[in-house]
């Protein structure tokens, strides 16, 4: 008895069973289907479906959603315009103009700083080059745009989902089990006074 030959010359045609002539394994898979609507509808257990958006998933502390630009305790940008992040980001989907800093103890700051959302490919690896602890990322994830410009983030977005919910803060350098203020700020805490002192104090 011969071997079929492993490496053949000629293109063979596949053979169709009558099972596959019949479209019988298409049955099946809608057989599946239809054996889990009947039971999540008779038995009303092991539902995956949630009803958004009044009901969220809860993600990890570590989900990596919308960026947030971290301030200083005086209401400044804690960024310094290093361009790290800009450089270690694959998709090069961060723009960064930089300034001279007022402060004199502070060599930059950045006049614009833009991410393109449709670009990133959330890795958070612009969160793990940047030595100022400038950049966060938070658990939010409801991003929809209607054209491609609202699409580019630029600062005032980036700082404006000061999140006041310390389980919507998402990946960061320091986790939320050891309790370290980044820097001696708190963000939760200057959130909360922010919020507190309306919303002067969150523009300023």
């Amino acid at each position: 008895m011969s071997l079929p030959n492993p490496h053949p010359r000629e293109p063979v045609p596949y053979r169709y069973g009558i099972a596959e002539r019949l479209y019988l394994p298409l049955f099946v898979g809608l057989w599946v289907t239809l054996k889990h609507f009947v039971r999540n509808l008779l038995a009303g257990g092991g539902k995956t479906t949630i009803q958004y958006p009044e009901q969220r998933r809860a993600y990890s502390h570590r989900f990596r959603g919308h960026h947030i630009l971290t301030s200083r305790p005086d209401g400044s940008l804690r960024c310094v315009a290093c361009f790290l992040c800009a450089q270690a980001c694959p998709a090069e989907c961060i723009n960064i103009e930089a300034g001279e800093h007022p402060d004199v103890n502070i060599e930059k700051y950045p006049t614009v700083y833009e991410i393109d959302m449709l670009r990133c490919v959330f890795c958070g690896y612009c969160v793990d080059a940047c030595p100022e602890e400038a950049i966060i990322m938070s658990n939010n994830y409801d991003m929809a745009y209607f054209n491609r410009d609202q699409s580019v983030v630029g600062k005032d977005d980036l700082q404006r989902p000061f999140v006041i919910d310390p389980s919507r803060l998402g990946y960061r350098p320091d986790y939320p089990e050891e309790r370290v203020a980044a820097h001696g700020l708190d963000l939760v805490a200057e959130a909360r006074r922010r919020q507190e002192k309306g919303p002067a104090a969150a523009a300023g």
